[in-house]
C-alpha cells in the first residue's frame, strides 16, 4: 500500500479522529511519528501517545506544523475553534499547500471556507467528508468533496487515506446529506436490527450472547455477499426463500411490519435533519 510523507494533524482527538489516525498507522500509510493531535485536555490523549503520536493542548500547533489537518471538533465548536486559530495563526507560504479536512456533520464547504478564511481565501483548500463509526474497525463508508482549489492530486491523497479504512467515494456536495442518512446514520439502524434479531433468538431459547454473535455474523455475511457477488439484494433474498419454507414466512412478517418502509422513512428523516443542521449554522 502507498505511503504518505506528509504530517497529519488532528484538531480534536475524540473517537472519530482516533479511528482515522490509528487506522492510518495500522495500515502503514503514515508512521505514528507523522501524526500530531491536539485537544483541550491533554490527559485525555493518552491513547494517542500509546500509539506513538505527538500530542498537544494547542490547536494552533497542529495547524502550523502539519500538512493535512483533520478538523474533528464538535460542529458547534467550529466557530470558536477557528477564532482561536485565527488569533494565534502566523500566515506563511505553506498555508496555500495545506489541506483542511472536515469530518463535521452538516457543515458545508462554504461554512468551512468562511471559518478558515484567515488562511487566505484565494488559496484555501477545504475538503468536506462524511465518515461513519465503522471506520474504527477498518470497515467505514466515507464520502468526500473538495472546494474549487483542491487539486486532483490532493483528492488522490484523501482517497488513499479514507479508502484504507473501508470504502471511500467522491460525491457532489449536494449528495452528502442523503448519504448521511444511509451511511452516516446507517450503523445505528443496523445495530437496532441486530438487537431485534438477537431478541428473536432469545425468545426462541438461544442464549443472549450467542444470539447477538449469530445475528451480527449473519448481517456481516449477508453484506459481504451483496458486495462480492454484485447481485441485487432482492435476488439474493429470493435465493434464500424456498417455496413454502420458513424464510418466506418470516419475510411475510417483515412486510406486515412495514420494515422496508420504516427504513426508507428513517433514511429520509435523517437526511432531512442533516440538511437542517447545516442550515442552522
Amino acid at each position: 500500500m502507498a505511503k504518505l510523507d506528509e504530517r497529519i494533524g488532528f484538531i480534536g482527538g475524540g473517537n472519530m479522529a482516533f479511528a482515522i489516525g490509528s487506522g492510518l498507522v495500522r495500515c502503514g500509510i503514515v508512521k505514528a511519528s507523522q501524526v500530531l493531535v491536539s485537544g483541550p485536555h491533554i490527559e485525555n490523549l493518552q491513547r494517542w501517545r500509546d500509539l506513538g503520536a505527538v500530542t498537544s493542548d494547542d490547536n494552533c500547533e497542529v495547524l502550523e506544523h502539519t500538512d493535512i489537518v483533520f478538523i474533528c471538533v464538535k460542529p458547534h465548536m467550529l466557530a470558536p475553534c477557528a477564532e482561536q486559530l485565527k488569533y494565534k495563526h502566523v500566515p506563511s507560504a505553506k498555508d496555500a499547500s495545506k489541506l483542511i479536512v472536515s469530518v463535521l456533520a452538516g457543515t458545508s464547504v462554504q461554512t468551512l471556507e468562511e471559518a478558515f478564511s484567515f488562511m487566505g481565501s484565494s488559496d484555501l483548500k477545504v475538503i468536506r467528508t462524511m465518515p461513519n463509526t465503522s471506520m474504527q474497525v477498518g470497515e467505514g463508508c466515507t464520502v468526500y468533496t473538495g472546494n474549487a482549489r483542491v487539486s486532483h492530486h490532493d483528492l488522490e491523497k484523501i482517497h488513499l487515506m479514507l479508502n484504507a479504512l473501508g470504502l471511500a467515494q467522491q460525491v457532489p456536495e449536494t449528495m452528502i446529506d442523503a448519504v448521511t442518512g444511509v451511511a452516516g446514520c446507517g450503523p445505528a439502524f443496523v445495530y437496532t436490527i441486530i438487537e431485534a434479531l438477537a431478541d428473536g433468538g432469545v425468545k426462541q431459547g438461544v442464549p443472549r450472547q450467542m444470539a447477538i454473535q449469530f445475528a451480527a455474523q449473519t448481517l456481516l455475511g449477508a453484506a459481504k455477499t451483496v458486495l462480492l457477488t454484485g447481485k441485487h439484494p432482492a435476488v439474493l433474498r429470493d435465493e434464500v426463500c424456498s417455496p413454502g419454507g420458513s424464510t418466506i414466512v418470516g419475510v411475510h412478517e417483515l412486510e406486515k411490519g412495514n420494515l422496508r418502509a420504516t427504513l426508507i422513512n428513517a433514511v429520509e428523516k435523517s437526511s432531512q435533519r442533516s440538511a437542517e443542521l447545516g442550515k442552522k449554522k
